[in-house]
């Protein structure tokens, strides 16, 4: 399994304040919706959330890297690590899931 059970309850505990979510598991990990639309997701035990040209900035400015998979590494820049001291205040995240979560609306709309 790529991702601890209790993780991932700490993770949607911490995401409460966000509002109504759902997570599915996928590829060995698990994926965070709302309104059905990916936001997110929890994959080897790391979370990841949805970035575009406005908000990654700040994920490469606080040294976090893109999703990778396989047994190559390939990069997907379109989400990137979730640094531990957001996810350790539920204020910060539900404030970076916003984002993320904006970040998948212009994704959709392009």
């Amino acid at each position: 399994m790529a991702f601890s059970p209790d993780y991932l309850e700490f993770v949607l505990e911490q995401l409460e304040g966000f509002g109504p979510i759902t997570h599915k598991k996928m590829f060995g990990g698990v994926g965070f919706y709302k309104d059905g639309l990916m936001f997110g997701g929890l994959m080897n035990g790391i979370l990841h959330f949805k970035v575009d040209d406005q908000t990654r900035p700040e994920f490469i400015r606080r040294g976090m890297e893109p999703f990778a998979h396989g047994k190559t590494p390939k990069k997907l820049p379109t989400y990137y690590q979730v640094p531990v001291e957001i996810i350790e205040d539920r204020d910060e995240l539900t404030a970076w899931a916003e984002k993320a979560y904006a970040a998948a609306l212009t994704g959709k709309k392009k």
